[in-house]
């Protein structure tokens, strides 16, 4: 039992240092970081905005999903971003347009040729 406490104080100690980390893994550009902010500061709530996440929302699609979705480009992404407002329900939102593209720039950074859907 003089063990246990010592090794479970331990293993809290080091829990509680661990956080996840406040920006990707990846080097960003500043306009990819800016989007990187926009996103988890107003994207977020639903979707999750990095890679291997699942969306706290289930009928918000990750954003690696999005934009490895087939045919997606860059430009076809920040046209939907720019015309989001005419969607009903939940994609009713409208982003500042330069904001889309920081948004945009972002999660193209997310965009993998080896992409495979979580199952």
């Amino acid at each position: 039992m003089r063990i246990a406490l010592p090794l479970s104080a331990t293993f809290l100690a080091i829990t509680a240092c661990t956080t996840l980390p406040a920006k990707p893994v990846v080097e960003l550009t500043e306009q990819e970081a800016r989007g990187y902010d926009f996103a988890k500061a107003h994207c977020a709530a639903c979707h999750a905005i990095m890679a291997n996440g699942s969306s706290p929302n289930p009928e918000a699609p990750p954003f690696e999903a999005v934009v490895n979705t087939r045919g997606l480009t860059a430009r076809t992404l920040e046209t939907f971003l720019r015309d989001s407002h005419n969607f009903p329900g939940q994609m009713a939102f409208e982003i500042d347009p330069a904001k889309v593209d920081d948004v945009t720039a972002y999660m193209v950074t997310l965009k993998r040729a080896d992409y495979r859907p979580a199952p």
